[in-house]
């Protein structure tokens, strides 16, 4: 039983007896059941964020089942504090008001995979390898007024268009097909776009390879410098959503 079910164990018997589990370990998916307490629905999200635009509902008392789990943003709900999400048939649900019968992961890791940056069916002007040129060719620690809170921009300059098609970076994670989204995937292929929220517009940078990254802003406005997920966590407190290929709304 998950350690959060202490506090409400006499309304946990019933339900326990109602949940089947696929799998005791993260190796295979798994059910759950949702629970609200307030009898409202739970709001499926596009992304492992309560900021991330909703894909559905879920009601409360249904049955779902989870395909994978993964990390995003820390959330405090029916049972307590967590940062898993669980990916269900539409998009992500916070497992803090999931019944799983456990405290930890149920089902395997999204994303897990060792997939490479692919520009296939993006139409991109520039490959992955292209990109991250352009990215490390124009790191800088001066000041650039075309950098200074235009993250969006500055990947799409670096695929080659003149803009991302979108207005903001969390506009951009959300309109980007699922099946080019990796969400939760801290293996981030060099050219691949990793995306973050935060309290506004959210955030992504260009991964240049072995864990590394340019971002603009981070080491001072406006500049344009090596980084990491880590670092963008914990000096903007941001919540990693995961990586995606490099789709633009400009282009589609």
């Amino acid at each position: 039983m998950r350690i959060r079910i202490g506090k409400r164990a006499a309304g946990v018997a019933g339900i326990a007896a109602a949940i089947v589990l696929a799998g005791a370990t993260p190796a295979l998916a798994a059910t759950g059941t949702v629970h609200t307490d307030s009898g409202a629905p739970l709001t499926v999200r596009s992304a492992p964020s309560t900021g991330a635009s909703s894909a559905g509902t879920v009601a409360d008392g249904a049955a779902v089942d989870i395909d994978c789990q993964t990390t995003g943003e820390t959330v405090t709900g029916k049972y307590g504090t967590s940062n898993i999400w669980d990916h269900v048939p539409g998009g992500y649900i916070t497992d803090t008001y999931v019944y799983t019968g456990s405290d930890g992961q149920v089902a395997p890791d999204c994303g897990s995979t060792s997939t490479g940056c692919s520009t296939a069916g993006t139409g991109d002007p520039h490959t992955c390898a292209q990109a991250v040129t352009w990215a490390v060719n124009h790191i800088s620690t001066s000041y650039n007024s075309d950098y200074y809170n235009r993250c969006d921009h500055i990947v799409g300059l670096a695929y080659g268009f003149p803009a991302s098609g979108s207005v903001t970076a969390i506009a951009h994670w959300n309109a980007i097909p699922g099946s080019y989204k990796h969400a939760g995937d801290r293996s981030v292929p060099a050219g691949g776009l990793a995306f973050f929220s935060t309290s506004s517009a959210g955030h992504v940078m260009i991964s240049i390879g072995s864990g590394t990254f340019v971002s603009n802003d981070i080491h001072g406005n406006g500049t344009y410098t090596k980084t990491t997920i880590s670092e963008i966590e914990s000096k903007w407190g941001a919540s990693y959503l995961g990586w995606a290929q490099p789709w633009f709304q400009y282009n589609h």
